[in-house]
């Protein structure tokens, strides 16, 4: 994130002035009420405190936008965070002081760390209690300052309404981000004027949208010279909603795609152009391309420890590489980049398929049919190999029957850990904005709540965690929250009684020394669900996983939860251990 570029906004000086006029009185809670109904907000997801009452109590007066009452602070931030991965639009969440505040912590830096554009509100003890150590008192913009897109202190009522159209600007423009508003609760109180902007432009925060024309043609002109091209793209392409431009500039050149975690669905998981996601999990065709391609487009994507590994190892096959991206400090930040372009990933794809197809036909077609000879060579691999004659329930055998099952079109959830990877390697996306996940942060325990968020979006739609016994058990109150708003998710556990990830990190790192990675203290969750209201099942053996998937699918109007026992040994493969190359893979416990 370019927090340089947003350290800018406090003042109400940065902003164009806005016309004398006189707007009706209200209070500064009242303010915000009007403010997100004006900014289209459809659900708020919170839990009150002291601080917030008098906005609670405004809340309770109106009927503009639903408020779902969590059970943990942690889960509110990331539910509105689900709701707005899925929608693209705003999510907003709201908190009380103190504790309220450091509960939310979690939630908005795994926002921040996936660049989701997403509104905190957070009450605050009274401004003349600021620093006098109050009773639920915490230092708000110091703590989420490293951790947000921009924060605010409101400090004058008069203030409110252009504090509060600033934060929404600034979370959906340029590169999205959660922008945290902290408003005392004697601001929330006071009384003061509600004149709140159409419009709003700020002096010192004008993101480039346009890229630039020159180096779009150079781009262009490395591409259709290249001998082994290779698109690389991220979640840069689901959050600009540039997934159809990606599609036309990726048809034009019929060159192979790769996404990385978060940027699945951007390009259609099933278009023989797709080779798969790359990194430390990634596809052996993917890895092996990414490294020996000549010319390498970079598109919304950051070249992450997770995705090339060793840096030096990366560069020690020479390539030319463009770098797009929305954010300037991103473009060039780990990696040399030859051709870089600053600008909106829509606009940018649209110039450059426009100037491939005025290139006419591709001149490099000897080139690329040997390039796609030697992928397929690759391909040959077959890296997700399992089992698939075992009676032990497959974790990949329950992700591959969930994708059939839905005809690939359903929400995926995950929380993180070897269950996240299998859902990334063996469920095919083909749409964008489908596959929902902790990326950046990897943070165990999002995945219920991110269900509960889409659901209340999409109530018509089917909505599955993918999740394992430890992540679960970080947020599994949300239970409740499900059955007091009838969001009828379906929890996929792929329950394996061992922390997964760490455990095959043990195995491999640690001589099996199992260190606090073995849950033996595991809840019913069967008994559990059924306590919270909703529909438990346990699945032992193979024969019942599809048939558990049908039935959950068919109950379209009950929380779901399926306890999987799956194989506790199982591990995923491909893997490129820490500090490796990303060609220096191992395909499976036989490379150890």
């Amino acid at each position: 994130m370019n927090t340089s570029s947003a350290e800018f906004l406090a003042s109400k000086g940065d902003s164009t002035p806005i016309p004398t006029k006189t707007g009706p009185e209200m209070i500064g809670a009242e303010m915000l009420v009007h403010a997100l109904h004006a900014e289209g907000v459809e659900f708020v997801w919170g839990y009150p405190g002291g601080a917030v009452l008098f906005i609670y109590d405004e809340i309770y007066k109106q009927d503009k936008f639903e408020h779902i009452l969590v059970r943990h602070e942690q889960a509110a931030v990331h539910a509105a965070d689900g709701y707005a991965r899925a929608t693209g639009k705003v999510g907003v969440a709201l908190v009380t002081s103190g504790p309220g505040v450091t509960n939310a912590v979690t939630g908005i830096a795994t926002a921040y760390t996936d660049s989701i554009p997403m509104v905190i509100i957070t009450g605050n003890v009274p401004t003349y209690a600021i620093g006098e150590d109050a009773f639920q008192e915490a230092d708000t913009v110091g703590i989420t300052r490293p951790i947000v897109k921009h924060n605010f202190l409101v400090k004058d009522i008069n203030d409110l309404a252009l504090t509060l159209k600033k934060a929404f600007h600034i979370a959906q423009t340029g590169r999205p981000g959660p922008v945290l508003v902290d408003i005392p609760k004697d601001i929330s109180a006071a009384k003061g004027q509600f004149i709140y902007p159409e419009e709003l432009t700020m002096r010192s925060y004008n993101p480039v949208l346009r890229g630039h024309s020159g180096q779009i043609r150079k781009a262009v002109s490395l591409l259709l010279e290249a001998e082994r091209p290779f698109i690389y793209t991220g979640g840069g392409v689901i959050l600009s909603d540039a997934a159809p431009e990606l599609k036309a500039f990726a048809d034009a050149l019929g060159y192979p795609v790769t996404n990385t975690l978060m940027g699945l669905g951007g390009f259609p998981g099933t278009s023989p152009q797709f080779v798969g996601m790359l990194g430390m999990h990634g596809t052996y065709e993917a890895n092996m391309a990414m490294q020996h391609s000549d010319v390498l487009i970079a598109i919304g994507a950051r070249f992450d420890d997770r995705v090339i590994g060793n840096t030096q190892h990366f560069a020690s096959h020479p390539r030319k590489i463009i770098h797009i991206d929305i954010d300037p400090s991103v473009i060039a930040k780990r990696v040399k980049v030859d051709v870089p372009i600053v600008g909106n990933l829509k606009e940018v794809l649209v110039e450059m398929t426009s100037q491939v197809k005025a290139a006419g036909p591709l001149k490099n077609n000897a080139h690329l049919a040997k390039w796609w000879e030697q992928i397929n060579e690759w391909r040959k691999k077959d890296c997700l190999k399992y089992d698939r004659d075992s009676q032990i329930v497959k974790p990949q055998y329950v992700v591959e029957k969930l994708w059939e099952l839905t005809g690939g079109d359903a929400f995926i959830c995950s929380d993180v850990g070897q269950h996240q990877m299998w859902a990334a390697q063996f469920y095919k996306f083909d749409k964008p904005r489908r596959w929902i996940n902790s990326g950046g942060l990897g943070t165990m325990g999002v995945g219920l709540p991110y269900a509960m968020g889409i659901k209340k979006a999409f109530p018509d739609q089917d909505v599955f965690t993918i999740t394992g016994e430890g992540s679960i058990q970080m947020c599994i109150q949300e239970l409740s929250t499900c059955k007091q708003y009838n969001t009828p998710v379906k929890i996929v556990s792929l329950n394996n009684r061992y922390l997964g990830m760490v455990r095959q990190w043990q195995e491999l790192t640690y001589n099996r020394r199992y260190s606090s990675s073995y849950m033996d203290s595991l809840p019913d969750f069967v008994k559990l669900a059924e306590a919270f209201g909703h529909v438990g099942m346990r699945i032992e053996t193979k024969a019942d996983v599809e048939p558990a998937l049908k039935e959950a699918i068919r109950l379209k109007d009950r929380t779901v939860f399926m306890d999987f026992q799956t194989d506790p040994e199982e591990n995923v493969w491909p893997m490129v251990q820490a500090g490796k190359g990303i060609t220096e893979m191992l395909l499976g416990s036989e490379d150890l």
